[in-house]
């Protein structure tokens, strides 16, 4: 009479039949239908702000000529401050090239110009009133994850936190000695207000 195989624990011959070992089938874990695919990613356009990954970056004015401008601005700065997170403040009213790259970004999207204007890791994400409907959802919370993070109370010692400094090279004035020329030369280092951005603070 003979003993089926494939009873647990049987016996051949007197001897105990080990269990079968089946070598692992590497056809099935490594097949193409298997594979995770990667998770798609809007492109990031050449001119968009590229300080860091998750880089936050808030376009604003400072000049109170328009209540309602200076008044959206301050707002979108503290819902930011709140949140704990750097921000690279871009203060267009102090460097006319900040204005100039802001247009730029818009024109790019059709948008029309307005600030403030909030760019979180290159992406536009709007105005004060876009800042504002976030916040008040929670999605902004998430929209930061990644970001790096910064005390509120935190304030620049080299800029006082107006993210800009006079010029080192023509200390403000805009003008340098050119010795080859022997002639003052206007400085190619600032902007137009005899300043430059501070290296401490702003990306």
């Amino acid at each position: 009479m003979e003993v089926g195989c494939g009873v647990a624990g049987g016996m051949e011959g007197g001897k105990k039949q080990q269990p079968r070992q089946f070598a692992r089938s590497l056809t099935y874990h490594h097949h193409q239908g298997h594979r995770l695919m990667p998770k798609w990613r809007r492109p990031q356009l050449a001119d968009e702000p590229r300080a860091r990954p998750q880089a936050v970056v808030l376009y604003t004015t400072s000049l109170r000529g328009v209540r309602r401008t200076f008044a959206d601005c301050s707002a979108a700065r503290a819902i930011l401050r709140g949140s704990r997170v750097a921000v690279d403040e871009r203060d267009v009213s102090m460097d006319a090239a900040l204005r100039r790259e802001l247009q730029g970004l818009l024109d790019a999207r059709g948008r029309a110009f307005s600030l403030p204007q909030l760019f979180i890791g290159g992406r536009l994400i709007g105005g004060a009133d876009e800042v504002r409907q976030l916040h008040e959802s929670g999605q902004l919370r998430r929209l930061l994850e990644g970001a790096a993070g910064q005390d509120p109370a935190f304030v620049c010692d080299a800029c006082g936190g107006v993210r800009f400094a006079p010029c080192p090279a023509c200390a403000g004035s805009r003008k340098v000695f050119d010795e080859e020329e022997d002639r003052v030369i206007r400085c190619g280092d600032c902007n137009e207000n005899g300043l430059v951005r501070c290296a401490n603070c702003s990306s």
